[in-house]
């Protein structure tokens, strides 16, 4: 199985960003998905910027994906997503239906996981219009997914979200902007303080929710370290880690010490984490590892 980095949720400073990927650099990832999912107002990087920046990872070796908007909400947003899908060096990261229709035809492109695509009338449709590879909704449990496995095309690949706060809902509205008592036009981006989300608790304490921006994430990472050999077995081809300001490459190393056999699941987490969603469970919860 291969290891991506998923595109950045939050929103970082210029100067964070470069950083990170020049660190990516030497990581042992073989897919990195660049551009902003989130919110258009993030625009710490320019478009060349982000160019640069395929660049290098290109030259270092990577597979480059170009991603885009799950909540399209202006002109402006659009012109941008036709940019993105007009260009011919990489492969891009469908967000939204908007997206499909534009790569529709073009050649390869990948189904991001706010796709709604929950069966295999839905992926199959997906890849006639040139979807080659989907990544399934964070909340479809390992039972659909496998399903979905034995009737899937045969160009199609499957790539899990293996860690990281899962991305659980975007709205027009700007939660972060509300908790400060501001209005989103009036937000000042002041998500960049941020730079692994905000979290948000019940009144008993319980971290329930991560707020970014007009996403709305869980309150504790997704962490499918110890799943991977299940994955493996039904035949999935990718697992995705999603970029955290700190440690990442530590938990890169963990999925890629597994992956190649350096290490035997189960593996202990060293912090809180959630895999109900693998289950059939509720998202928030924990189940030990089958078979352990």
């Amino acid at each position: 199985m291969k290891i991506s980095l998923g595109p950045i949720h939050y929103y970082w400073s210029k100067e964070n960003i470069e950083q990170f990927y020049r660190r990516a650099e030497h990581w042992p990832v073989d897919i990195v998905y660049l551009g902003e999912t989130v919110c258009a107002k993030r625009r710490a990087l320019r478009s060349a910027d982000w160019l640069d920046i395929a660049a290098r990872l290109t030259d270092a070796g990577k597979e480059v994906v170009l991603s885009t908007l799950a909540l399209l909400e202006a002109n402006s947003d659009l012109l941008q997503l036709e940019r993105i899908c007009a260009n011919t060096h990489y492969l891009v990261e469908a967000n939204d239906m908007s997206a499909v229709h534009l790569l529709a035809g073009r050649g390869p492109f990948v189904i991001g996981p706010h796709i709604n695509c929950y069966n295999a009338e839905t992926l199959s449709l997906l890849a006639d219009l040139g979807g080659r590879r989907w990544i399934p909704p964070v909340e479809l449990p390992a039972t659909t997914i496998a399903m979905l496995q034995n009737t899937r095309p045969e160009t199609m690949e499957t790539e899990a979200f293996a860690y990281g706060y899962l991305p659980l809902s975007f709205s027009a509205r700007c939660f972060t902007a509300r908790a400060d008592n501001v209005g989103k036009d009036a937000c000042e981006l002041r998500c960049i303080k941020d730079p692994e989300g905000r979290a948000l608790f019940t009144q008993e304490q319980e971290r329930l929710f991560t707020i970014n921006g007009i996403q709305l994430q869980s309150g504790i990472p997704c962490n499918l370290l110890n799943e991977t050999v299940a994955m493996s077995e039904m035949g999935m081809d990718i697992v995705r880690i999603s970029p955290q300001l700190t440690a990442t490459e530590s938990v890169i190393r963990a999925f890629h010490a597994v992956l190649n056999g350096e290490i035997s699941p189960p593996v202990e987490y060293g912090s809180p984490a959630c895999n109900g969603y693998w289950y059939g469970k509720p998202g928030m919860q924990f189940s030990p590892v089958q078979g352990h």
